[in-house]
């Protein structure tokens, strides 16, 4: 696909974090040929800038709080300035959450969960979509999880917010079919990043490549890099046709 994307400008929000989902997809969009807004809390989303410029690419970090309405409103102004269109958006920013069964589940890990996992996405798609459609069109792609179709005990709130993405990508997969806007998701089972070593340490089990690479069929938890293919792919031309779906890239995880 190298090239393919050259004049296209892409939008990745989580895209700071070093090993993550959002700068791999952030970094693959720049190898396409593709100008990237580069979007996180964190300031690492100046080096994800800085290894784009490495390979000849250019990019724009955009620091933003993807709660906060008006911040999200001028993440998507500052790229329309700055590349004068949105194409592509990979709506990627998620935290996973304090673990512990529902009973134990604060109200504020609950509504902070929600807040980045799933009003994030809904404030990014609400200020993106209308720039596409002013531009003739575009693709967008969610990034939920396995817990976006199956339910995980411990994490009720990280379950609540990636069903809850998964539905609003099929409903604005709908509603803006005709108007040349395509919309997917993308579940990923575990990935070898930051999150997952998190949810390792919350699980008291340190090496969370012992504890999770077993739980996959094809033996192993997949690479950042895996799931940003699929994401690049899902907003290509060669998926013209592929609109409101869901795809696991998990290994086999809930094929069992």
């Amino acid at each position: 696909m190298s090239g393919n994307l050259s004049g296209k400008v892409a939008l990745v929000t989580g895209a700071g974090g070093a090993g993550g989902i959002g700068r791999a997809t952030a970094l693959l969009f720049a190898r396409q040929g593709a100008q990237v807004a580069v979007v996180d809390v964190v300031d690492g989303g100046q080096e994800t800038v800085r290894l784009i410029e490495s390979l000849g690419g250019k990019g724009l970090f955009i620091p933003t709080d993807v709660t906060q309405a008006d911040q999200v409103e001028a993440m998507v102004a500052k790229t329309l300035k700055h590349f004068g269109r949105l194409d592509y958006a990979h709506n990627n920013a998620g935290i996973e959450g304090i673990m512990g069964p529902i009973a134990d589940c604060t109200v504020e890990n609950f509504d902070r969960t929600l807040a980045v996992n799933l009003r994030g996405i809904f404030l990014s798609m609400k200020y993106e979509i209308p720039v596409m459609i002013q531009g003739g069109g575009g693709a967008i792609v969610n990034t939920a999880s396995i817990a976006g179709l199956i339910g995980f005990p411990g994490l009720p709130a990280y379950v609540a917010s990636k069903h809850g993405v998964n539905g609003l990508t099929k409903n604005a997969a709908l509603e803006y079919a005709t108007q040349g806007i395509r919309v997917n998701s993308v579940c990923p089972g575990a990935i070898k990043t930051r999150m997952i070593d998190e949810i390792g340490k919350q699980m008291g089990v340190p090496d969370a490549a012992q504890a999770f690479d077993g739980v996959h069929p094809i033996g192993r938890m997949g690479r950042p890099e895996e799931i940003a293919e699929l994401v690049v792919f899902l907003c290509s031309d060669a998926a013209s046709f592929i609109t409101g779906a869901h795809y696991a890239a998990d290994g086999g995880y809930t094929a069992q």
